[in-house]
């Protein structure tokens, strides 16, 4: 039975010695309810090369600091995510499992005064460094969003390529990769990055082709075309992945280093007319909320592919688009761009054209994870591995024991205790009266909390259902009982 198990782990990763298929991680996906809920062991280790964990930030001192302690480390009856992600190495010796630093809600300031200062950048590198080895990791993605941008300073050029190019001597040192989270927004590449320079300190650039249009327009378009739509004038024309890839490849980033960045999520508008149904309709508010992600303006994958095997959407397959786009009238108009299986083939197929390294997925956690709607789990990132490297995944066989609850405890617990000043439970506490902060709880070994008040970047409120920092205007949306006193 041991071997016969072997034979569909040897056939999947065949397939995955073309090219790199990298997995984002949104580890607060652990706090959705239901089938939304997604923790380490959902993770597939046999169809990623790289899984990515989001994320770790940084601290005043400019060290790098542990986000969500209870749900990340093992101390005090926490859950010891660390750890569980990087142990998912034990079932593919091929896998590089790498921890993320920044992402949106860390903003740019706090980066911004550590690259500048060489005593500062040391601290943060050795302190990565030292987190890495601790815990397992085989390297680090720097996802600074982004240099001189939200709040940053222009000298951020280049004290980023200094602050890379010391990263990468460090991390090189211990065996360890470097990789970064990208914008795709030539009105970002120009200001951000000296592309050539940063080219020679990476070994992955992950350019985030996704979020190019969302519920910020006041107009439905797709947030993750290939190709510009033939209405597209002006900033939009750029607004598209084959200019992104093209752009960042003209300013001399190396083609067998760029991951092809494609969304597993949906982005959604509230059509104002029912008459006006395709690209460039009207659509002044966000898509309403799903019931697993929680936040107005988008949709997973999961969700939009479940609804649609329950609810009669409307999809189509623009012929001046690759992609397809999809509304439903009974759920408030609701408008979404997203991708499916034959787009992101598509997809794939472009980024082997191009030389490219391979594909990339933000996240791994709205992809059709339990397989609701399809034949098979992560329907959308094995056709991405099998259209770029030209093999086929064998499936396993179902083994009953490998059947989990999704609410079942990972790791050994405890009672909590009684309420303290601000956490009600261990993890991501609101606050009832105040979005514009929250509190990270977790257990002491007195009986009680330790609480540390996390404050939302400017713009973006605490939305208590979704466990992050959203865009106000979204949060908004959920409903007047939601923040009460910010909305």
């Amino acid at each position: 039975m041991r071997l016969l198990l072997l034979l569909p782990l040897v056939a999947a990763s065949l397939s995955l010695t073309e090219g790199v298929m990298v997995c984002y991680f949104g580890s607060w996906a652990v706090y959705r309810q239901g089938l939304g809920k997604f923790d380490v062991e959902d993770i597939d280790p046999k169809i990623c090369t790289h899984i990515i964990f989001g994320f770790a930030g940084l601290a005043h001192d400019s060290s790098i600091r542990v986000l969500d302690p209870w749900n990340e480390l093992c101390d005090n009856y926490g859950k010891c995510a660390y750890d569980r992600f990087t142990a998912l190495k034990q079932q593919n010796a091929n896998l590089k499992a790498i921890l993320a630093v920044g992402g949106w809600n860390e903003g740019s300031p706090k980066y911004s005064k550590m690259a500048a200062d060489p005593v500062l950048r040391n601290r943060f590198i050795t302190s990565s460094i030292e987190l890495l080895k601790k815990h397992g990791f085989d390297g680090l993605d720097m996802d600074w969003e982004y240099p001189t941008q939200r709040g940053g300073s222009p000298d951020d050029y280049d004290n980023f390529v200094i602050l890379m190019a010391e990263l990468n001597q460090a991390l090189h040192a211990e065996g360890m990769l470097l990789t970064a989270a990208v914008s795709a927004g030539k009105a970002t590449i120009d200001p951000a990055y000296n592309v050539p320079e940063l080219s020679k300190s990476l070994d992955l650039i992950n350019v985030m082709t996704y979020d190019l249009h969302g519920a910020w327009d006041d107009y439905t378009h797709h947030q993750s075309g290939l190709y510009a739509h033939p209405l597209d004038e002006g900033d939009n024309a750029s607004l598209n992945v084959d200019f992104a890839i093209s752009y960042w490849i003209e300013k001399r980033a190396r083609p067998g280093q760029i991951a092809l960045g494609i969304p597993l999520y949906g982005r959604c508008w509230t059509l104002a007319s029912q008459q006006e149904t395709g690209y460039y309709a009207p659509a002044h508010q966000p898509g309403a909320a799903g019931d697993w992600t929680r936040s107005p303006g988008m949709l997973g994958y999961n969700e939009i592919c479940y609804m649609q095997t329950t609810q009669e959407w409307t999809v189509v397959d623009d012929p001046a688009m690759n992609e397809p786009y999809t509304y439903y009238f009974p759920m408030n108009n609701i408008w979404c761009s997203y991708d499916h299986a034959a787009s992101v083939a598509i997809k794939a197929e472009y980024a082997k054209s191009k030389g490219l390294a391979g594909t990339m997925v933000w996240s791994v956690e709205t992809d059709d994870f339990r397989g609701l709607c399809h034949n098979r789990k992560y329907h959308l990132i094995k056709t991405m591995v099998e259209v770029f490297g030209g093999g086929s995944i064998t499936e396993p066989p179902p083994l009953p024991t490998t059947t989990r609850d999704p609410n079942e405890p990972t790791t050994t617990t405890r009672a909590p205790p009684p309420p303290g000043v601000h956490c009600t439970q261990p993890g991501l506490n609101p606050d009832p009266l105040d979005c514009t902060h929250y509190y990270l709880c977790s257990l002491n070994t007195s009986g009680g909390y330790n609480e540390k008040e996390e404050v939302c970047p400017e713009g973006t409120l605490y939305n208590p259902q979704s466990y992050y920092c959203d865009w106000a205007s979204s949060v908004c949306h959920l409903g007047e009982d939601v923040c009460p006193n910010d909305c």
